[in-house]
This record gives C-alpha cells, sequence and structure tokens, in this order.
C-alpha cells in the first residue's frame, strides 16, 4: 500500500468536498465573503497537490 497515493487520494477527495461547500455557499449566499474565499483558495491547493501526488508517484507491485 503506498502511501503517497492514498494520501493523495484524501487530498483530492477534501479538495472537492471543499469546492463542492465553496459552491453551494455561493449559490446561496450563506457564507460570507472571505469565509468563501478562504474556503475556495484551501480546496483548490488539496485538490490540485493531491492531483499531483498520484500523479507522480510511482506503482511499485
Amino acid at each position: 500500500m503506498n502511501v503517497k497515493r492514498t494520501f493523495g487520494t484524501v487530498l483530492t477527495i477534501l479538495g472537492i468536498i471543499g469546492l463542492i461547500y465553496a459552491g453551494y455557499g455561493y449559490v446561496n449566499h450563506s457564507i460570507q465573503g472571505r469565509g468563501l474565499f478562504v474556503t475556495g483558495l484551501i480546496s483548490i491547493i488539496f485538490f490540485f497537490s493531491g492531483i499531483g501526488l498520484v500523479k507522480n508517484t510511482k506503482d511499485e507491485a
């Protein structure tokens, strides 16, 4: 079991959940602007770092 690949998957899933939450808050205007911006920014960082970990980790059998 590759820890980097697993951690990358977890980061990607957290990023997707955060982006959905930020999008939902934007559509319903339920979150303040600053909180929405910070949530979206952190989610984008999580998403792309998770994708990068999964993509750049070599699969060892």
